[in-house]
């Protein structure tokens, strides 16, 4: 890896015109949808009025201020009202970024560089402007000494430097369409605030970002205020129009969202994201909402559903078949689960990304999807190319086809009931824990309570489970070691998937820490497909490998899928508005507060 500082290349900058021009954006396939001279976002008001306080509930707490590292928890604010990227998303799109610090983006024919070039009024809260020393600095640091996520992207830079005096190239060491779009959205923080301390420790020490927040009040593990910048250099900026209208952002945090509740109720907080069904029909009848004090609005959305669920460890032995893992979704009793818990109303996620274009086709792989998979075929677990579909059951409590499946297919896998506990051949019991957090829920419904209905099921075909319940931070730190048999995990995915799903399903994750690959699969299959998808010359080569990579996921029932959603239902106090036009992505990370406004 070589950075280089060269403000004296005029020559070369003026060759570089011929192979590429510069872009107010940039879009994963074809051009962004907004013009150069766009006024503003599409979904935003732009004429949204500035002041008022808006009070976030939030669970659990925080002894960090730096997200960007393995250590400590860190409030989600800092990352999305404190520190900038050169490039932002517009969530009416399904992966286009237009300019934030950078002015400009250009790349080369193949993308196998991007180079950057900084807006010369971009300054951080202190009035320092944001030099390409920043940002080389902040690629590198995070690279090398950040969270993985940041370490995998800068693995694929051959070569940072700098091109001009406010211009940044980086060049790539592989083929990856995607990977100028994530330079893009990589966080640029200033140098100065490391002088003297090492950046992969934690701290409370306080971030001076470019955004348009700096962090005012906090008290570790209780709240945390941020307060609008008068001074923020983008103002003006077309793709801040009609964002960042609250004058204060502040978290209040919670040990129980029972609390949390009441404290929304109460009208401490300013409101609330309901992600039960039932509850949303039946709670929300208390008097700030009968006298309209408090609004209900549902904001609908065309992203995948993602998957939430019970993730097996498949580097335990025992849940490296995968006909255990087929024989305990069977035993998993969906239906009377969620109308027990959550009204059954809530359709169940079929694939990791249902709700989607992106979402596999039912029955057999045809045509690009399954020329994809073809070259994998004996090694991928059956149900992938033919098809596969989740155990349905009538609704009762019994569940008896689906256990009599179970039993088939555990039996299948070498395990027997000897006495009304099922062994192994050498007569071990199989026995497992399912780790959760204390007071953990799942769209407002208590998580123990889930398992524990399963537990019971399990029961029946000779299986005991646990139920282990820690605190947030033994959580994170188990769940980053990959210490436990089963966890509830939800993965978020987006309608542009690309770098991220390595860090997802990736083999280095079984024994790198850290990675979101919990379930520890080694799919030299779903590798190949992440890889075509980077690659993909046009949509509709990067659709199919989407689709290829969905089966190989679902089909290898690595998780117990929940429900999802097609809508978020957010109750908030009346004075909060939001625009009429939503985005496609609807209520997605930072639609509330970054495009709603205090109207008194």
């Amino acid at each position: 890896m070589k950075i280089a500082i060269n403000t004296g290349l005029a020559l070369l900058l003026g060759a570089q015109m011929t192979l590429a021009e510069p872009m107010h954006g940039i879009s994963m396939y074809g051009e962004p949808d907004l013009p150069p001279d766009y006024v503003s976002l599409p979904y935003v008001n732009p004429d949204a009025p500035k002041g008022g306080t808006i009070v976030f509930g939030d669970k659990g707490g925080f002894d960090s201020l730096n997200p960007y590292i393995l250590k400590g928890r860190a409030p989600w604010g800092v990352r999305a009202h404190v520190v900038e990227s050169l490039m932002g998303r517009s969530y009416d799109e399904p992966f286009a970024l237009y300019g934030v610090l950078a002015e400009t983006i250009e790349t080369g024919p193949n993308r196998e560089w991007v180079e950057f070039t900084l807006r010369k009024e971009a300054k951080f809260s202190d009035g320092s402007p944001v030099t390409v020393e920043d940002v080389l600095w902040s690629f590198e640091t995070m690279g090398t000494k950040g969270h993985p996520r940041y370490q995998r992207s800068w693995a694929k830079v051959e070569k940072a430097e700098q091109t001009g005096p406010q211009s940044v190239r980086f060049t790539f060491n592989v083929e990856d369409f995607e990977a100028a779009l994530i330079m893009g959205l990589r966080p640029i923080v200033r140098k100065a605030d490391w002088d003297g301390r090492a950046f992969e420790e934690s701290s409370l020490d306080v971030l001076t970002g470019s955004g348009p927040y700096v962090i005012d009040e906090f008290e570790p593990n209780r709240f945390i205020s941020f307060k609008r910048n008068p001074d923020y250099w983008g103002n003006d900026l077309a793709f801040n129009k009609g964002r960042h209208n609250a004058d204060v952002l502040r978290y209040e945090f919670f040990t129980d969202n029972d609390v949390l509740f009441e404290a929304f109720k109460s009208g401490t907080t300013s409101w609330t994201r309901e992600g039960n069904a039932g509850k949303w029909e039946t709670r929300y009848n208390f008097p700030a909402v009968t006298s309209g004090d408090v609004v209900k609005s549902e904001i609908g959305h065309k992203r995948p559903s993602g998957s939430k669920g019970f993730v097996f460890n498949t580097r335990k032995e025992k849940f490296s078949d995968w006909r255990v893992r087929d024989a305990l979704i069977a035993a998993f009793n969906f239906e009377f689960i969620n109308t027990a818990t959550n009204g059954g109303t809530e359709p169940r996620a079929t694939s990791y990304f249902s709700n989607s274009v992106l979402g596999h086709d039912e029955g057999p792989a045809t045509g690009a999807v399954l020329a994809l998979l073809e070259p994998f075929k004996d090694t991928l677990v059956p149900g992938t190319i033919e098809g596969y579909s989740l155990p349905v059951t009538d609704g009762g409590e019994r569940n008896r086809k689906n256990l009599r499946h179970a039993k088939n297919q555990l039996e299948a896998a070498g395990w027997t009931v000897k006495d009304g506990t099922l062994v192994n051949a050498a007569g071990e019991p199989f026995e497992f824990d399912v780790l959760l957090k204390n007071g953990g829920t799942i769209g407002g419904i208590q998580t123990e309570g889930i398992v524990t209905i399963y537990i019971d099921a399990l029961k029946r075909l000779g299986i005991k489970a646990n139920i282990k319940s820690v605190d947030d931070a033994q959580y994170k730190e188990r769940r980053n070691a990959y210490d436990f048999d089963m966890i509830y995990n939800f993965y978020y995915l987006s309608l542009s998937p690309g770098n991220e799903q390595k860090f997802y399903w990736g083999s280095k994750g079984v024994t790198e820490p850290g990675t979101r690959n919990y379930m520890g699969m080694n799919s030299p299959a779903a590798e190949a497909m992440i890889d075509k998808m980077l690659s993909a010359p046009d949509a509709e080569s990067y659709r199919s490998a989407v689709k290829a990579l969905d089966r190989i996921l679902t089909a290898g029932r690595y998780m117990i899928p929940l429900w999802y959603s097609k809508t978020s239902r957010l109750a908030h106090k009346k004075e909060m508005k939001f625009p009429a036009r939503l985005p496609m992505y609807g209520d997605w990370s930072g639609f509330l507060p970054d495009v709603w406004w205090i109207e008194n």
